[in-house]
């Protein structure tokens, strides 16, 4: 099907793939031109808004549980959704993008769940959106299952519970004009799973369950739960058989997270502590405050006092309103060529799940199938029935300035920065290659590692911040670093020169900025214009 088999007002950029046609079918891109013609302008509103906020921010108003919704708050009176047929046990959670192999993979590894990822472990070039809504329709219909190198990817009698994260409300999906505008990329891959999958999902025993990524306020959870609602209707399906989880993963969705539960009430499926996209948006929405500045990445962990704050007021919320408090990521993968390396990422990977099933979370979120039974096993041994929801931590009285408190112990290093422009080096140019799950010293890194990085060097140049060895860091200080680190991830397999060099420039650029811009992945999108579809073109622009 090209184009111009849809109305002029209907309009892509890049060819549709032939093994995609039915999932881009006319009705199903209508469909998604009624979401787009009917929610639009409240997004781009509420992307307003969020300015406005940070304006306020800037000029020193602090974050605080808002007043207007304090009924909320108190009301002992309501609760969400009970859980969703196969949501009642989801002690171990796997995330990955959605090419087959890994769909296949994540299913089988004996996880509770699978959250397929059309975001941050995600690029969003055209072939992977759209060729990963063709392996989630197969998944979804057992009919994935393939050969490749003479090995065969199977799925197994009882795969895991699927749930799919779309992107984000600020990223658009430039490949698909609507009335001359780019459609959301939340409402194309919402839009296109839910029509393609929902009735199939409910016919299975299942239903269409979503992650809601980077929230910033109880109104964006409002016009998802106005979006779940219309796209019920109009498929004529029984309303309230969409989930959906929210990852608290920016600062200002930490003070309503009532208020989005509330929002999302019969939708909902509870809150999931994203915490390195939160460490990301508490450097970046407190950017003009010095005393945010923060030591090297690697001393801000989930025991600093901010961080504890945060997980603790996740698990009381959700386990006062009767849904899951879902813990965070244990990004390591294996070792295999060094034995005492591997144990010692291992323990760290079971000292972090004993934290988290001892604090209440319902569940945990691992990047390699070779987690699962470590995860499995901490919970299995410590959480004995489906879930913690009576475990409710009344004795948590968590405050504002609790949450707001920039204190983290440690020193900027210069290993520190360098781990930092590695990070961000490596993961933007894998990035605009078309690869948003990066393995980054045994780490499977997704963006949000790569923003802390980016937001830190600049904090540490806004604010002259010096290394422990007495060095302030400056841009011509970089800059030496950016150039050595380039030639070592320029070598990197899989990784093209071309790319390095534009992920440098940017880098240089965001350092130098007055402010740092809201997320590299708006920033380095142009680059992946093309990418996938005939001729492998791909359009770029001067940063």
């Amino acid at each position: 099907m090209s184009s111009t088999s849809f109305p002029k007002e209907i309009h892509f950029t890049s060819p549709i793939p032939q093994e995609a046609q039915h999932i881009l079918s006319k009705d199903a891109v209508e469909f998604l031109a009624v979401l787009h013609r009917t929610f639009d302008k409240r997004r781009l509103e509420l992307l307003e808004n969020r300015k406005k906020i940070q304006a306020e921010l800037d000029q020193g108003r602090p974050l605080t549980f808002l007043p207007e919704t304090k009924h909320i708050r108190d009301s002992p009176s309501w609760a969400c959704a009970p859980p969703a047929p196969g949501l009642e046990d989801r002690r171990v959670e796997i995330t990955g993008p959605t090419d087959r192999k890994m769909v296949i993979n994540a299913l089988n590894s004996g996880s509770k769940t699978f959250m397929a990822d059309f975001e941050d472990s995600n690029s969003p070039t055209w072939s992977n959106m759209v060729l990963g809504q063709v392996n989630l329709y197969d998944a979804i219909r057992r009919q994935i299952d393939f050969e490749t190198g003479g090995k065969q990817y199977k799925l197994s009698e009882k795969p895991a519970v699927l749930l799919v994260r779309p992107r984000g409300w600020h990223l658009p999906e430039p490949r698909l004009l609507i009335d001359g505008k780019p459609i959301s990329g939340s409402l194309f891959d919402f839009g296109l799973y839910f029509f393609n999958n929902a009735a199939e999902l409910l016919k299975r025993g299942s239903g269409p369950y979503f992650y809601l990524p980077k929230m910033e306020h109880h109104l964006e959870a409002r016009l998802w739960n106005d979006v779940f609602s219309l796209a019920t209707s109009h498929l004529g399906l029984q309303q309230g058989c969409i989930r959906g989880t929210v990852l608290i993963e920016t600062l200002p969705a930490a003070f309503q997270m009532e208020e989005i539960l509330y929002e999302l009430k019969e939708h909902s499926s509870g809150l999931n502590c994203g915490r390195w996209d939160y460490i990301f948006s508490f450097i970046k929405k407190q950017r003009a405050h010095k005393e945010c500045v923060f030591p090297d990445r690697s001393d801000v962990t989930m025991t600093v006092p901010f961080m504890d704050a945060y997980v603790r007021l996740l698990i009381q919320t959700c386990h006062k309103r009767k849904v899951a408090a879902m813990g965070g990521m244990s990004a390591q993968i294996p070792i295999k060529n060094d034995a005492d390396a591997n144990e010692k990422a291992m323990a760290k990977v079971r000292a972090d799940k004993l934290r988290e099933v001892t604090a209440g979370h319902d569940g945990t979120w691992v990047a390699h199938p070779a987690l699962v039974k470590i995860a499995l096993d901490i919970f299995n041994e410590n959480m004995k029935g489906p879930n913690q929801y009576h475990i409710r931590r009344e004795d948590v009285n968590v405050t504002d300035k609790q949450i707001a408190d920039p204190s983290v112990p440690g020193k900027i290093t210069e290993k520190g920065v360098r781990d930092n422009v590695s990070a961000a080096l490596s993961y933007c140019a894998a990035w605009i290659s078309g690869n948003g799950c990066v393995p980054i010293n045994y780490l499977m890194e997704d963006a949000a590692t790569a923003e802390i990085a980016r937001v830190q060097l600049w904090q540490w140049v806004k604010y002259s911040s010096k290394t422990d060895s007495g060095k302030t860091i400056t841009p011509s200080y970089l800059q030496t670093i950016f150039s050595e680190e380039s030639s070592k991830v320029s070598k990197l397999p899989g990784i093209d020169p071309s790319h390095v060099k534009i992920a440098s420039e940017y880098m240089s650029s965001q350092v130098k900025a007055e402010w740092p811009s809201d997320f590299l992945t708006s920033d380095l999108l142009v680059h992946l214009e093309g990418v996938g579809t005939v001729g492998g073109a791909t359009k770029k622009s001067n940063l």
